[in-house]
């Protein structure tokens, strides 16, 4: 019975980060694309908007970091 209530613990934190990764994978891309947009739209330098590509960057390793993180629980978990 305790073995059961951790496993469903485990699974509801693997569903918690997978939530988390796909939240931050959407709105990096959102924001992203906005960006994009608004900058063309309204001249700003490319410099600036190059800021904005590392920011979606970096959003997009740590959700790959995540993920990794949820592939090796998931496998730790089956075995």
């Amino acid at each position: 019975m305790m073995q059961a209530m951790g496993d469903r613990e485990k699974d509801l934190q693997m569903a918690r980060k997978g939530r988390t990764a796909g939240v931050v994978i959407a709105a990096a891309m959102l924001i992203w694309m906005a960006a994009q947009w608004l900058g063309g739209q309204l001249g700003w330098p490319v410099r600036f908007v190059f800021l904005f590509d590392l920011a979606a960057i970096a959003a997009l390793i740590w959700a790959l970091v995540v993920t990794y993180q949820i592939w090796r629980m998931r496998r730790d978990n089956q075995r």
